[in-house]
């Protein structure tokens, strides 16, 4: 019976953080294996269809056409994550889906031109998480310690609480991508193979992975001046990784049931936590210096803060979210990534004019050797009504970036507003978001900006 009962709260707490704003969803997708619900299957599906209006960076050719400006529709996001509960103490994971498809770009490998395999078509669905994991230490009511242990494709990366984020529930429209340091270089879209240990104790959290990067092969510019050596993924038979994430939960208790952190709880939740972690590898960049190759580690180091709380009068159901995080990383020497999401832009070979050094489309420094400041915010509308329709959450974001590649920091920021159909399960979110074009290391030439409409569905 205590095993049933633990089962059930399980349960209970799991769909309650993946439920946020709608008390109609219940247990979703859920199959019970035996009477007693203790052996069970649930599947979670997700689709985020963005529609863009984008300003190119200078020196932007899509379709052989040159442009300033580009409109489009795209696949941010399909998914399926399903898991089965065999056990209070076993549980299997498995995501699969695609990402950024695009009438460009996207598709399969190998696809391009016209026909059944042409530009952007048919994309190649892939895994995202595959884990097995075992609770080794059950929580009790008078003992709070719990630990499970876990292996194989999995997102226990540490770091930072949006390192781990889901991306069912963001408050922004999407995740600032720097706060995914390694990804789609020797991580699997953010993810990793190797095992890890998660639980708690009473109000602290812990997560700690040792995991075997996936091998990258870039191979750096030979130069004569080490200062002006910039360090590449270049890991070959990869070291082992480490990672770790500790939090502490100072109101409610927050669910490590998945390794999904919630952007918004839309006020059903008191949360304020804070928390550090790390990532750590080493031997994984490398420079050249007159010929000579000189390995570097990778030292990434973050803290953060988030607090969502409902305010005011407790009909209105109004809420207040807030995330802020400080990112230290460290690649070796002028380690530099340019990041467009979605981008279909190439480059003119015509254009004249000053191109952007991060390349078309796009394109904007992303991830680097240095440091970067994010934070942002929200505010849930009060209800018009018992039952309103739609419930608006206007929000803002500013992300500071200061690498050591560019002599020139840069300061960025989003804005937008979500509208809540049926919570986070049925929303549409629009928001205007800005980036730089450097021209020169020393230089910001000017901000391009982006306009951006999703539609989410999830069950």
């Amino acid at each position: 019976m205590k095993k049933v009962l633990f089962t059930i709260s399980l349960l209970m707490s799991f769909g309650f953080a993946f439920s946020q704003g709608s008390t109609d969803y219940g247990g979703g997708l859920k199959f019970n294996l035996n009477p007693e619900g203790t052996k069970y299957m649930r599947f979670i599906a997700w689709n985020q269809i963005w529609l863009r209006s984008s300003e190119m960076n200078p020196g932007t050719m899509i379709g052989d056409e040159a442009i300033t400006k580009q409109e489009d529709i795209g696949l941010r996001r399909l998914r399926l994550l399903a898991y089965a509960q065999i056990s209070p103490r076993y549980m299997i994971v498995t995501h699969i889906g695609i990402n950024n498809q695009t009438f460009i770009n996207g598709g399969a490998s190998g696809s391009g031109g016209t026909g059944g395999y042409g530009n952007g078509k048919k994309p190649g669905l892939f895994f995202h998480d595959a884990w097995n994991e075992y609770a080794v230490v059950l929580p009790k009511e008078n003992k709070p310690f719990s630990l499970s242990l876990g292996g194989g494709l999995h997102y226990y990366m540490g770091l930072s609480r949006m390192t781990m984020s889901s991306t069912l529930n963001y408050l922004t429209i999407d995740a600032p991508i720097f706060n995914w340091p390694l990804i789609e270089n020797s991580d699997q879209f953010a993810r990793q193979i190797g095992i890890f240990a998660k639980g708690k104790y009473d109000r602290f959290e812990y997560r700690l992975s040792l995991n075997k990067p996936f091998a990258t092969n870039n191979v750096p510019v030979d130069v004569t001046n080490s200062d002006l050596a910039r360090a590449v993924d270049n890991n070959h038979n990869a070291k082992w990784s480490k990672a770790g994430y500790f939090e502490y939960h100072f109101f409610d208790k927050e669910s490590n049931f998945l390794p999904f952190k919630v952007g918004t709880y839309l006020g059903t939740k008191k949360m304020f936590n804070v928390g550090a972690g790390f990532y750590t590898a080493p031997s994984s960049t490398v420079i050249s210096v007159n010929g000579e190759i000189e390995k570097h580690a990778t030292n990434l180091f973050a803290g953060d803060v988030f607090l969502d709380l409902p305010v005011g009068k407790k009909e209105k159901k109004m809420a207040v979210t807030a995330y802020s995080v400080f990112y230290s990383y460290d690649f070796g020497p002028n380690y530099l990534r340019n990041i467009g999401i979605m981008n279909e832009g190439v480059a003119d070979a015509a254009f004249t004019g000053n191109k952007a050094l991060a390349g078309p489309g796009n394109l904007q420094p992303m991830i680097g050797t240095g440091t970067i400041w994010y934070t942002q915010a929200g505010f849930l509308l009060p209800n018009s009504s018992e039952k309103p329709k739609v419930r608006i959450q206007p929000y803002a974001a500013l992300s500071h970036k200061n690498f050591e590649a560019l002599e020139k920091s840069s300061n960025q920021f989003d804005f937008g507003t979500n509208f809540f159909l049926d919570g986070h399960h049925a929303k549409i979110t629009a928001q205007y978001s800005n980036r730089p074009v450097y021209t020169a290391v020393d230089k910001i030439d000017s901000y391009k900006g982006e306009f951006l409409l999703q539609l989410q569905i999830y069950l």
